[in-house]
Order: structure tokens, then C-alpha cells, then sequence
């Protein structure tokens, strides 16, 4: 599985998130892959999954690595390599319909809290479980303002042959420590999906806190 390092997709959604090193849109962290390989659907998903992890993992390796070379061994110590497990992920098929469902705005207050016509709302049960996909991308943790609109266009880039030819799967978050941020407050997901037109793959990860 090969990682994607240049794509349009991560220069339209720089005017979203330009201070952060990965590629987000709100708390959605996206990850894009190809793969010289046949596509095997759950297979290919979870090493598609296993390879962004990987990523990851050095990732927090390199920032232990610079905290040693900035503040010294003790602080750098405290910093541990993400952990995680793969083969423990279960993964659920998930429509696209369903996934890409975008609420409208209801209103907004005079303190700029947003009301939508959807069925899930943010509330104590949801407290640190899993969100959907619209509200990671339009209410993050320090909201930056995204509406309904961004959120269909983002995806129209990322997927500019539409939805029906894509495979979507829901995985299990209690495999990695990378999630525990989001199960403190905000959220958590993850998500992979195969764009068979473009036979590309995203992988999509939330989990934040305040």
C-alpha cells in the first residue's frame, strides 16, 4: 500500500486547515492510498488502515524525537509512540447515503451555537462515543465555521466521480491509543474508503478533546 503524498484534494482543503501538518477538514484526519494489488474489499481496507497507521506511528516517533532535541530527555519521555492493533478492528459495511447524509442548519444563536435538523445531536450519552461524519467536518472542537456547502464540496473533490461506485466501512475504536483524546469528550471514528473509479482508497480518523 502506497501512500498518496500529492493530490489536489490536499491543496483545496489547505484554505481549511493550513496550521496543521496532516491534512484535516475540522477533527477529519484524511489519509489517501493506491495499491498495486487486486482490490480484496475488507482485506485491502484493513491494510489500507494497517498503513496509515504506520505512518502514524513514525510520525509520533519523529515528535518524541524533537521534543528530546528541543526540551530534553525528561519531557521527551513522556511522549509514547502510538500503539495500536489492527487484526482487533471490526469493521462495518456503512451506505454511502447514509454516510454522506449533510443536515441543513436549523438556525444560529447570537453566540454562534448552530441547530440542525438531525437526529443525532452532541449530548451527555454521546459523550466520547462515535460522530458522524457531517459533524466532524462541520463542528470541530474550535469551530471553524464550516456549513453544509463545504461539506459537499469537500467530498465532490475528494470523490469527483460521486458516491456510487464507493465501498465504505465503519471500524471499531478500541484497538488504538491514537483514540483516546476523543473518547475523553469530543468523539472518535474511523473510516476507510474505496473509490473504485479512481481505485484509490481514504482513510478517514476522528478523536479529539478539548
Amino acid at each position: 500500500m502506497k501512500r498518496i503524498d500529492n493530490d489536489s484534494f490536499y491543496e483545496f482543503i489547505k484554505k481549511y486547515d493550513s496550521d496543521r501538518e496532516r491534512h484535516f477538514v475540522g477533527e477529519v484526519d484524511y489519509h489517501l492510498l493506491c495499491d498495486d494489488k487486486p482490490y480484496e474489499g475488507a482485506k485491502s481496507h484493513r491494510e489500507a488502515l494497517r498503513s496509515a497507521f504506520e505512518w502514524l506511528v513514525e510520525e509520533s516517533i519523529e515528535d518524541k524525537d524533537s521534543y528530546r532535541s528541543m526540551f530534553g530527555d525528561d519531557l521527551a519521555d513522556r511522549i509514547l509512540p502510538l500503539v495500536y492493533d489492527i487484526d482487533k478492528a471490526q469493521f462495518s459495511p456503512l451506505d454511502p447515503q447514509v454516510f454522506f447524509y449533510c443536515p441543513n442548519i436549523v438556525k444560529t444563536d447570537y453566540y454562534g451555537n448552530v441547530w440542525y435538523d438531525a437526529e443525532w445531536v452532541p449530548n451527555d450519552e454521546n459523550c466520547g462515543t462515535t460522530v458522524p461524519y457531517w459533524y466532524a467536518v462541520m463542528e470541530p472542537v474550535q469551530s471553524r465555521g464550516n456549513k453544509p456547502e463545504d461539506f459537499k464540496k469537500v467530498n465532490e473533490v475528494l470523490f469527483p466521480n460521486g458516491t456510487n461506485a464507493l465501498d465504505i466501512y465503519e471500524w471499531t475504536i478500541d484497538w488504538s491509543d491514537y483514540f483516546d483524546a476523543g473518547h475523553e469528550w469530543y468523539g472518535t471514528c474511523c473510516w476507510s474508503v474505496y473509490d473504485k473509479t479512481l481505485s484509490r482508497y481514504v482513510v478517514m480518523l476522528v478523536s479529539a478533546t478539548d
